[in-house]
């Protein structure tokens, strides 16, 4: 059996925030049009919003290997861009002189306790995926497809409140994982920093004038020194200790 390499495929995260752009895809042709959206500015700002979303987890989820760091930062940007298109909703709702479902109301209720379905998509991914995206989205048919801008608006605001709230836990299991064992390009930065400074240990290097630790050739980036050799402190960032190599 193919084993697929982007493990975003199985994100709860990934998958309702493909729903969500779909969803919100719907609602943009449904009800914005040249009265209430001249410019089709409205239309762009949250389709591209929405389209953030998953684009952002799969680019994060596939750097898994490679750069935790990196995975954190774009989780970030797809949270960021749910909360501007959850205030798009916000302001659709008052547009209309509505205000959100309150979250003691039936409907709220009911939305969020839809739970999706478990993923299981063997060996065939990009096809048994989409299947099932839809018919995760086809679980909110009864609000996204009310005919009701207002119904369809609320049942967008949950479910784009309830992914950044999975989304924040999802970035803070992440930095949980990067504080104890790093990624591959943190691993390869440290594996590095640790041959340079046996290197310079074997090379008779000078020690560091304020900590004593072993030196390593370093060259300056920026400055008037720019492009210049300098010996530098092994313990660097902690320690800031500097020789000239001359």
């Amino acid at each position: 059996m193919k084993i697929y390499r982007f493990a975003f495929y199985w994100l709860d995260t990934w998958i309702l925030g493909n729903v969500i752009q779909l969803a919100t895809q719907d609602f943009c042709k449904r009800y914005l049009n040249r009265s209430n959206d001249p410019c089709g500015r409205q239309y762009d700002q949250m389709t591209q919003a929405a389209r953030s979303v998953p684009a952002n987890i799969a680019e994060g989820g596939s750097r898994h290997s490679t750069s935790r760091e990196t995975e954190m930062k774009l989780t970030d940007v797809a949270r960021a861009s749910l909360a501007e298109l959850a205030n798009d909703y916000v302001n659709w709702l008052m547009y209309q002189e509505q205000i959100p479902w309150s979250t003691h109301s039936d409907d709220h209720k009911r939305v969020t306790a839809i739970q999706l379905d478990r993923p299981d998509y063997k060996d065939d991914v990009q096809h048994l995926s989409s299947i099932h995206i839809l018919k995760q989205k086809h679980k909110f048919d009864e609000w996204l497809n009310s005919g009701d801008s207002i119904i369809a608006a609320n049942c967008l605001l949950v479910l784009c409140n309830r992914l950044i709230m999975m989304l924040r836990k999802q970035i803070e299991n992440l930095l949980t994982t990067f504080c104890t064992e790093g990624g591959f390009t943190e691993s390869l930065t440290a594996e590095r920093l640790a041959y340079r400074t046996e290197q310079s240990m074997q090379s008779n290097a000078p020690v560091c004038p304020k900590c004593g630790k072993p030196m390593i050739k370093r060259m300056a980036k920026k400055g008037v020194n720019a492009g210049k050799e300098f010996w530098s402190c092994s313990g660097y960032p902690d320690c800031n200790g500097s020789r000239k190599t001359g």
